[in-house]
């Protein structure tokens, strides 16, 4: 009963950020907007919404081969930080996918170390022939 009390009064509460918003003084409506947008974001960075998706193929323990694909096959977002990954690696049982999609996110890190550092990863199954794993790659909006 406790822990259900808890609960209600946490949702309960405002979001912070809009609390700090609307305590701010708002323009006058004259005030025409600005014809571009300020050149430094303000406020906290949020993900994109739709995620980046990629298939990678190499052999189980073949990690050269992992770090060469996902180093072509995140080329054309160099400069971008990602937020989070979800790794879906192929197996017949799930801890032999777990542990591949372990392996791949390893090599995340030593294949774009500026992309991948600050990125949280998760280690899925899917049910397949072992050596695949699907990756949805999830930025941090420019």
């Amino acid at each position: 009963m406790l822990l259900v009390l808890a609960l209600v009064s946490m949702g309960d509460r405002g979001d912070p950020l809009a609390a700090q918003a609307s305590a701010r003084p708002s323009k006058p409506a004259a005030a025409k907007p600005s014809p571009k947008p300020s050149p430094t974001p303000t406020g906290p960075r949020s993900v994109e919404r739709k995620p980046v998706k990629i298939h990678l193929s190499a052999a189980v323990g073949d990690d050269a081969s992992m770090v060469e694909q996902l180093h072509e096959k995140t080329a054309s977002y160099e400069g971008r930080g990602a937020a989070f990954v979800l790794t879906f690696g192929q197996a017949s049982e799930p801890g032999a996918g777990q542990a591949y999609a372990q392996d791949v996110n390893e090599s995340l890190r030593k294949a774009r170390p500026d992309m991948f550092a600050d990125a949280t990863t998760r280690d899925f199954w899917s049910k397949g022939a072992s050596g695949a794993a699907a990756l949805e790659i999830y930025f941090f909006t420019r």
